[in-house]
């Protein structure tokens, strides 16, 4: 989608708007949202970030995706200089050279990650005023690339349904946390499972109960340790996939996912897949780093690791992969 599209879709006379959800956990669907919402979204947004009309902002994400409309959202709302570059993992190499200052810009991991390996890309955005960077999960590695960034960075917690995001948790600097900041008017609550439960009126209508399995504070602010749909069942003992791999990259940049499969004893058991061929040396890190039920029973080697578009890890997809490599042995 264009960015004249979505401003024609944007001031027709319909009240609502098409979005499509990521699909990180199984196939995205369509859902109408309400253009009011989004504005409100938006507002409380930029309120948060001290933006004010005329700062620059940086279209750097694809428009299908409820991230990418935000960002023009909240520069309709609050007045801000949209610059607008092709989506891709180096969108600060595609800036024009007369603009020397960015405001605000909204990332996904992996565009950060890339930037970050060219100096003059590196000099950009850590330039840029207010960072956000949604859409995936921040590891160690990057997380301690940003800690002495000079200006504001931030991990957004959301989704399509809330419109984008309804918390925040600073990545650098004297308030660097591990804990997400609810915006003001959210509501956080945990079901008897330990998911997160929003209630942002806002934003959404009705009370929407998430598949994150967070720990919530009494003052409001939570957690995030992992995806209740990415829990593993063997042998009676639950295994958090995100938790597996935050354990492992710490001793390894090699890129994994973990994932589970069938097995007829345990019910469920714990299967990596890497881009590595080095599967004694994976092996060997598990012996040595991870609880003794949380290693995989099999590695094996794919030429990707599967992604959404928007580049989570896909999960529906990996646990296809993990089962059919182990029929085929």
């Amino acid at each position: 989608m264009q960015i004249e599209e979505f401003l024609e879709e944007w001031h027709n006379d319909c009240d609502t708007l098409l979005v499509h959800t990521s699909g990180s956990t199984g196939n995205p669907k369509p859902l109408w949202v309400e253009k009011r919402r989004m504005e409100a979204s938006a507002r409380i947004t930029c309120r948060f970030l001290g933006l004010k009309a005329g700062d620059t902002a940086l279209l750097c994400l694809p428009l299908d995706y409820i991230a990418g409309k935000m960002m023009v959202v909240r520069s309709l709302v609050s007045q801000l200089r949209l610059t607008t570059v092709e989506p891709s993992s180096h969108p600060l190499a595609l800036l024009p050279p007369s603009l020397q200052q960015i405001d605000f810009a909204a990332m996904v991991p992996l565009q950060v990650c890339q930037s970050l390996k060219n100096d003059e890309q590196r000099q950009r955005i850590m330039d840029i005023r207010q960072l956000i960077i949604g859409g995936g999960s921040i590891d160690d590695q990057l997380a301690a690339q940003l800690r002495d960034f000079p200006h504001a960075v931030w991990s957004t917690y959301g989704m399509t349904e809330t419109l984008s995001h309804i918390a925040l948790r600073r990545l650098n600097g004297p308030q660097r946390s591990e804990w997400y900041k609810p915006f003001e008017g959210v509501g956080l609550s945990v079901t008897a499972e330990g998911c997160l439960t929003i209630d942002a009126p806002a934003v959404h209508e009705g009370v929407l109960v998430t598949n994150d399995i967070v720990e919530l504070r009494a003052d409001g602010c939570f957690r995030i340790l992992g995806r209740r749909d990415n829990v593993i069942c063997s042998g009676g003992i639950k295994i958090q996939m995100e938790e597996v791999e935050r354990l492992l990259h710490a001793y390894t940049d090699v890129p994994l996912m973990i994932t589970r499969a069938p097995h007829p004893v345990l019910g469920q058991q714990v299967v990596m897949l890497t881009e590595s061929d080095d599967r004694e040396g994976l092996r060997n890190i598990c012996r040595n780093h991870l609880p003794r039920y949380w290693q995989p029973r099999s590695i094996f080697t794919v030429a990707h690791l599967p992604q959404t578009a928007t580049g989570k890890p896909a999960r529906a997809e990996a646990e296809q992969m993990a089962v059919a490599h182990g029929m085929h042995g």
